[in-house]
Formats: structure tokens, sequence, C-alpha cells
């Protein structure tokens, strides 16, 4: 079984009244709805988890964040991909947008926005990624 590493992030920004939305992306291939997340090691075969999280981040959700803290938990899950089982893990950070606007990412998504806390809850596809937003929001709010 193939084995990889990805890092990316959960970001929130906060907006008028201090309200917060989190960046959520939908991936153009599989058409399900995710936070921004990608190989470590893509670009760079030195590359950190922490560089990795926030490159993808740039890449896929278009801005730019800084790591606030790593979640608490890693996430690891199975797929399949053109025959090929592969075992992945997952290092994901919470982030606070600093800049950009998610319009501007790349190919391998559809779109990016952000979105409510209750959207995001409503609109991610897989639940790997609903532990991983509640390992957030448990630290956003004990921040």
């Amino acid at each position: 079984m193939k084995q990889e590493v990805s890092a990316g992030g959960i970001v929130y920004r906060v907006i008028k009244n201090d309200a917060v939305e989190w960046l959520i992306c939908q991936h153009s291939q599989h058409k399900g709805w995710v936070f921004p997340k990608g190989l470590v090691g893509d670009t760079n075969k030195d590359e950190p988890v922490e560089e990795a999280a926030l490159r993808e981040v740039r890449e896929e959700g278009g801005v730019k964040a800084q790591i606030v803290v790593p979640l608490t938990n890693l996430i690891t899950y199975t797929y399949q991909w053109q025959g090929m089982l592969t075992h992945k893990t997952v290092h994901y950070f919470l982030m606070e947008y600093i800049s950009g606007d998610p319009d501007d990412h790349d190919n391998e998504m559809d779109e990016a926005k952000f979105v409510s806390e209750v959207d995001v809850k409503k609109t991610l596809t897989y639940e790997t990624d609903a532990v991983a937003f509640a390992d957030a929001l448990k630290i956003f709010k004990n921040m």
C-alpha cells in the first residue's frame, strides 16, 4: 500500500461584528468540499509540514494565512485512486487569514470560499474533515 503525508489548513477570518468565517474548497476532480491540503514535499523533498500547509492554503485556497497552532489529532484514512490503494496521514493546522482572495485558487479546486461555521458543517463532504473541523473549533473557542 502506498503511503502519503499531506498538510493543510483550517483557515478562519474575523469579519464585521466579530463574526467568523472559514475557508472551504470544492475539489475539481472528485467534487468534494474539503479544506485545502496537499502532499508534503510536493515541490521540495525536504519541505517541513508547516511550509507545505501554508503553501497548499495559498495554492488551493487563494489566500495567505499564518499558523496559529497545529490541530491536536492527525487525520488518517485510506483511499483508492486509479486502482492504487493509498494510506494518507494529514497534518492540519488552525490558521488565521492574512490576505488574498479565495477566487485566486489553483485549478485543483473548482471553488474556494469563506463560509459560516454552520455552512462548513453542512457542506463538508468527508467525515475526516468534519472531525478535523471539530478539533479546530474546540481549539479556536478556547483561545
